[in-house]
């Protein structure tokens, strides 16, 4: 689900296109800024009314379109808009023991989910026109498990995560069969996981396809050919453990904000040589992230407060670009 960037936010591009390598050491003394600073909850949901948010698109209007998971207490699962001030509207109702996770967004407001059900009537990739009712687009397996989503930049094609089934599928956005555009072991979850999740995030950057893979700790693009073909994969880094969905400092940078599950609790930054450093941990209320969203200089985070107390919430903070250059905690390779 690419993220738009804004006019007010042009200030940072000359910064973010110089995040090409590791940042640079930060002067003798100095008490560098935080990555993210600012950070505070734009709304807290009930978790025990299913509102545990998986995953975000940051609307024109600066309000969030959010898949809320419903299944994790055993009701519905929605799609919710929250307007910046924290007022909520629910756009789609699923059914109970479905899920819906991954969403994004077309140019002319259409919202695309994907909906997780062993129910072949509904598993599968939704679209949501402005005025309109739910409509399936395309089937998906049933014993696979639809996660992160994506439309290419002419919008034309949908790219769906499969966790389970190591696959990323192509769907078109309007209507069809559902073709499998990637399958390979790297996208596989791992077989003695306790958890078995492969491919999760997906996004759509710079004529490359980037997944994450929860099981695996990687974040990995593919290059999409002139034909439309995948390339071959490359990974960016494998340190990431429990990493869930991710977004992009901006459409210039490949510096990514990556969310990633307890019991790591972190939003992690990933450079384009595979080094990383912490923004943010559960000290700054982290609970579950599942997703992140940036828009200029604004960083959203979902929070699906899986874990007791069950702080499901959504996040905003205030990016310092500038800090991006310098060391601000712990790196890794």
């Amino acid at each position: 689900m690419p993220k738009r960037f804004t006019p007010y936010a042009a200030a940072a591009i000359v910064t973010a296109t110089v995040l090409v390598s590791a940042p640079s050491a930060s002067a003798a003394g100095h008490t560098p800024r935080p990555v993210v600073t600012q950070v505070k909850t734009v709304a807290e949901f009930d978790f025990a009314a299913g509102d545990a948010p998986e995953n975000i698109t940051v609307n024109p209007d600066n309000s969030v379109t959010l898949s809320m998971l419903g299944a994790v207490a055993e009701k519905a699962p929605r799609l919710v808009k929250v307007t910046p001030s924290g007022h909520r509207t629910v756009l789609a109702t699923g059914h109970e023991g479905d899920r819906i996770t991954g969403n994004t967004r077309g140019s002319d407001g259409t919202v695309y989910y994907n909906v997780w059900s062993d129910d072949a009537a509904r598993s599968g990739v939704w679209k949501l026109p402005v005025g309109g009712s739910p409509q399936r687009l395309a089937a998906l397996p049933t014993d696979g498990l639809p996660n992160g989503l994506a439309l290419n930049p002419v919008g034309r094609t949908l790219y769906v995560a499969d966790s389970l089934n190591s696959t990323i599928w192509a769907v078109p956005a309007s209507g069809g069969q559902a073709k499998a555009w990637l399958t390979d072991p790297a996208l596989a979850p791992t077989p003695d996981a306790s958890l078995k999740l492969g491919v999760n995030g997906l996004r759509i950057h710079n004529g490359a396809i980037w997944v994450s893979n929860f099981n695996k700790a990687t974040l990995s693009k593919v290059p999409v050919t002139a034909d439309g073909t995948p390339g071959r994969i490359n990974t960016v880094t494998n340190k990431l453990t429990s990493v869930d969905d991710f977004a992009f400092l901006n459409e210039h940078s490949d510096v990514v904000f990556a969310a990633r599950h307890e019991p790591t609790a972190q939003i992690t930054v990933v450079y384009p040589n595979g080094t990383t450093k912490t923004a943010l941990t559960a000290k700054d209320g982290l609970a579950s992230p599942t997703s992140a969203a940036v828009k200029g200089n604004r960083l959203y985070i979902t929070n699906a407060g899986l874990n007791a107390p069950h702080d499901s919430r959504l996040q905003r903070g205030t990016l310092n670009p500038s800090q991006l250059l310098t060391h601000s905690g712990p790196q890794h390779r």
